[in-house]
């Protein structure tokens, strides 16, 4: 089994262990070994240990698989770009009740994929996506690194979102659009429009209401 560590002692790095441990059930192939985190915790968290903070990850001398269980996108990039220990491997952990189409999906590096999430067809994720519990994707999507959406967010066919987009919690992104890199998009909202880059849109419809770099 190849040992793996979780970023993020919250809620979300709580539920990613549950989701290695599910992955074990059905095929064992990690075994946990805690948690990074810059809060500092002096006790177990969920029966495993706290390892300390992010930046002992670049003094780890051997191979470590690691999960990076933040969901805000501009913290997980720093996150990701501030590790450059040979040694790290960054798999992507799929929830064995995910159901993934068979024709031409692409999926890359660290990516989180949760229970109940659906992929359907010609679908490309790019790396450190998050797909928290039951997603959908369809078909001829592109999504592209350290974006995260929460559970039940919909994307319809042939949308494109840019990097490092954050989604909130039962968001609707109708076909045919293309969200702008670092965009957020509120929880509940409706997109019927493409959305520009730097913003935060809310709403049904959802529009831009602020702009941020």
């Amino acid at each position: 089994m190849k040992k793996i560590a979780i970023i993020g002692a919250g809620g979300f790095g709580r539920e990613v262990k549950m989701l290695i441990d599910h992955i074990n059930q059905k095929d064992e192939q990690f075994e946990i070994q805690g948690f990074y985190d810059d809060k500092h915790y002096d006790h177990d968290i969920n029966g495993v240990p706290y390892l300390g903070k992010i930046e002992k990850i670049n003094e780890v001398d051997h191979p470590l698989c690691i999960a990076v269980a933040i969901g805000d996108p501009k913290t997980k990039k720093k996150i990701i770009q501030g590790i450059n220990n040979p040694n790290i491997e960054f798999p992507t952990l799929i929830h064995p009740s995910v159901i993934i189409g068979l024709d031409n999906i692409k999926i890359g590096k660290g990516n989180i994929i949760c229970a109940g999430v659906i992929i359907t067809v010609d679908i490309e994720i790019e790396d450190f996506v998050i797909l928290n519990l039951s997603c959908t994707v369809g078909h001829d999507t592109i999504i592209k690194n350290y974006s995260s959406f929460m559970p039940t967010v919909n994307i319809s066919g042939e949308v494109v979102v840019n990097e490092a987009v954050y989604v909130g919690t039962g968001a609707k992104i109708i076909n045919l659009l293309e969200i702008g890199e670092n965009t957020i998009v509120g929880a509940g909202a409706v997109v019927y429009k493409s959305l520009p880059a730097n913003c935060t849109a809310v709403g049904i419809p959802a529009k831009p209401i602020k702009f941020h770099e």
